[in-house]
């Protein structure tokens, strides 16, 4: 099904060719050769893997990526599409005889049409780019992933991205209006636009979280909306995870939808109070923040019956926030969890599964009776309310044998989320990470087909290759090394 690349040799021995080509496509300090300056593109939010590409070329507009990706289709050089390069899944690593196509000159938002509630955005441009630039009238673009102020819209489109508050507002692929992407041999294409629905085919469903596998995104129409009355959080302590998992269950199988509702273990409680100073429970071994919005009678009704739900599960605290400052700090702590963790342990892996929220609690369970069996730490932080799960597993990058042992325990968390009626992921995407783990959720026949599908829009398989699939899939596809 796939066709034979050209030989990794021969692309290489090009190079200075291919250089040449894409720099007449291109204004010359848009294409980066130098290896000094091809270190920043090696490796990605999956940092235990580097390798520098061949080169890296930074297009302006759909008409100069569209040049870039005929060149390369023509020319058979494999291309790796790039944002920000957020991804803690490995979507954006590199290989050495591929052209890295860096989308974040592509920066500008085109229009904002307030009336019909939704804008027109350039993939580079920045996830909280865009609330900013719609909040002055009372809007916001809900998809809120921890990494908001730097990754941008066109990743958050191939990994279909999520965010604390994708509970109520739904994920990337909820608040798509439509899309303009190019092929792999430079044609441009329009998908949906500022309407509700498109005729023929879901293209946009297909494309969005595809990982850059099938085409690359442009351009953006996403849909905005208007900001609630108000919110408030509160934070509520346990003694376990456990009964915090069990708790959350409770409240989603009640019927209330809070508008986020994340979890914390002791781990990431302590890591984060000592970077936000935020007020949580140090003596707890499991918090929720639940988060409500709506007018402040709303607000009070949802909060007092969440609270009663709450204390069923006798928590150990159960503080709602008074103000907006109160709120914000909560949320501070929260988003800044990921470097919080980082100076307890400088190295660790972010996994991300999901799983039925009813599975929480034995889930957590088994994750504790791993992080012992393994010998490694793990801080729990994740969306609750959707079966999220994102623990971050603590090692030692400089211990070959330690980083051999946290990849083993993630894909043994992963295998776990399958096991109890979940998926391999979220909204990470699968990327390098996870490609060899796609046999545990979908069988030989499901696999085939998904190929048929990359192989109809990139027959030779050019598109950001060695991610999704298993290697065995491809063998003309080579690994990317680890560090």
């Amino acid at each position: 099904m796939i066709r034979q690349s050209i030989p990794k040799a021969d692309v290489l021995a090009r190079r200075d060719e291919i250089i040449a080509g894409l720099s007449a496509l291109l204004p010359p300090a848009n294409v980066i050769s130098e290896a000094i300056r091809l270190k920043p593109y090696e490796t990605d939010g999956l940092s235990a893997y580097r390798q520098p590409p061949l080169a890296v070329a930074l297009p302006e507009s759909t008409e100069q990526v569209a040049a870039v990706l005929k060149f390369c289709h023509a020319n058979g050089v494999r291309v790796i599409p790039r944002g920000a390069g957020t991804s803690l899944s490995g979507g954006a690593l590199p290989l050495e005889d591929a052209v890295v196509l860096g989308l974040m000159k592509l920066n500008r938002i085109l229009d904002i049409d307030y009336a019909d509630r939704c804008a027109v955005v350039q993939a580079g441009v920045t996830n909280i780019g865009i609330t900013t630039a719609v909040q002055g009238e009372g809007f916001f673009y809900a998809p809120d992933p921890s990494s908001q102020l730097a990754c941008m819209i066109g990743g958050n489109v191939s990994m279909n991205s999520g965010g604390a508050h994708c509970l109520k507002y739904g994920v990337t692929a909820n608040n798509l209006l439509g899309l303009k992407v190019v092929t792999i041999e430079g044609d441009i294409i329009d998908i949906g636009g500022a309407h509700l629905d498109a005729a023929g085919y879901d293209w946009l469903g297909l494309l969005t979280g595809s990982e850059g596998q099938l085409v690359v995104v442009t351009e953006v129409t996403v849909r905005i909306l208007r900001g609630p009355e108000g919110a408030r959080a509160m934070l509520v302590a346990f003694g376990s995870n456990e009964i915090a998992g069990a708790c959350v269950d409770a409240i989603i199988s009640s019927g209330i939808i809070p508008v986020a509702l994340e979890f914390m273990d002791r781990p990431a409680i302590h890591a984060c109070e000592a970077f936000a100073h935020a007020g949580y429970p140090l003596d707890a071994e499991a918090m929720l923040i639940i988060e409500v919005e709506g007018s402040v009678a709303e607000q009070d009704w949802l909060l007092e019956q969440i609270s009663a739900i709450c204390r069923k599960f006798s928590p150990l605290s159960l503080k709602v926030s008074q103000s907006a400052e109160e709120s914000l700090a909560i949320w501070k702590g929260r988003k800044g969890a990921f470097g919080a963790v980082g100076r307890i342990s400088p190295d660790y892996l972010c996994m991300d599964g999901t799983i039925p929220t009813s599975q929480l609690a034995p889930v957590l369970r088994r994750i504790g009776e791993m992080s012992d069996a393994y010998g490694l730490k793990v801080a729990n932080i994740f969306h609750a309310g959707d079966g999220n799960l994102h623990p971050l597993i603590m090692f030692d990058a400089n211990d070959p044998a330690s980083f051999h042992a946290a990849e083993e325990f993630g894909a043994d968390i992963l295998r776990l989320c399958v096991e109890v009626g979940g998926c391999l992921t979220g909204e990470h995407g699968v990327g390098v990470e996870k490609r060899d783990l796609m046999g545990v959720q979908f069988s030989d026949i499901e696999l085939d087909q998904q190929r048929r599908i990359k192989s109809a829009f990139d027959p030779d398989w050019l598109l950001n290759p060695s991610k999704v699939f298993p290697l065995t899939d491809a063998p003309a596809v080579p690994a990317l090394a680890a560090e």
